[in-house]
């Protein structure tokens, strides 16, 4: 994240918005300016992508599903816009360690022992291990005990369109992105694969959520698509993995989509037509 606040600090901040005498480096200043920063990236990036993926892949005629609530696009991103800010505080902190030189990040690829290689192995290890968190995080927060409080709030929509991806409880929301966050103070990563993951899990959110259940054959019972995580909307104790299915056969919680088997959203509203 410094490598934004640079820039941010460069061409904006430091010229046109703070005083002259507050030094880039000053914590205070830090910490402000990484909340505007995190909230306004986080902002675009669900308002852009959630906006392309709803208009452009999105199927509508799922809108027609008796489990489709009244006004529930409106209500999805009502819920996630009040969320976002809260979301970002306990974000905010942990970016701050980083721009404090606490994690792994580096600058250059020459400063990884493994050189390009290093850097690739990053990305799949970074994906694998932010898969298994986030799969316990998520099976966790479906436990009677934080379920109710934290998680309920975002089953509230059965049939998701992609501005469901950010609608969750702020510590819902945090809580299932901290194994991003976590990564880099454990594992070395170069801060440019770092901001181009940041942009990846964000979008990946969204695609999970975009009714469009189209996997290759080969690939239907190994990547965790939106097929999947729609039965998880629906029927709550299956999926909960993220990019993946592996946690979820490990674990006993994985489920066959219904939608490959005939049996989902799309199936049910033919069904519905037919009568």
């Amino acid at each position: 994240m410094d490598l934004v606040l640079e820039a941010a600090d460069r061409h904006l901040l430091t010229p046109y918005v703070y005083p002259a005498g507050w030094p880039e480096g000053e914590p205070c200043r830090q910490l402000l300016s990484l909340f505007v920063i995190t909230n306004l990236g986080a902002l675009a990036l669900y308002l852009l992508f959630g906006t392309l993926s709803y208009y452009f892949i999105f199927d509508h005629e799922l809108k027609k599903h008796p489990q489709f609530l009244e006004n529930q696009v409106s209500r999805e991103i009502s819920y996630a816009l009040r969320s976002l800010p809260w979301i970002s505080v306990p974000t905010v902190a942990l970016f701050f360690a980083e721009v404090r030189g606490y994690s792994k990040l580096y600058d250059n690829i020459e400063d990884s022992p493994y050189g390009w290689s290093g850097v690739f192995l990053s990305m799949l290890s970074f994906l694998f291990f932010t898969d298994m968190g986030i799969y316990w995080i998520h099976r966790g927060l479906h436990h009677k005990l934080f379920y109710k409080r934290f998680h309920k709030p975002h089953h509230l929509w059965k049939i998701a369109t992609p501005f469901a991806s950010h609608a969750f409880h702020p510590v819902d929301g945090f809580m299932q992105s901290l194994p991003y966050h976590v990564y880099p103070f454990l594992f070395p990563l170069h801060k440019v694969t770092y901001l181009g993951l940041y942009i990846f899990v964000n979008v990946w959110t969204i695609s999970i959520h975009d009714g469009d259940y189209r996997v290759p054959r080969l690939l239907r019972h190994v990547i965790n698509g939106s097929a999947h995580h729609t039965d998880h909307h629906l029927y709550f104790d299956y999926n909960y993995g993220q990019y993946f299915t592996l946690w979820d056969k490990i674990g006993g919680s994985y489920k066959s989509p219904t939608s490959f088997e005939g049996k989902g959203p799309h199936d049910y509203l033919r069904k519905l037509r037919e009568k």
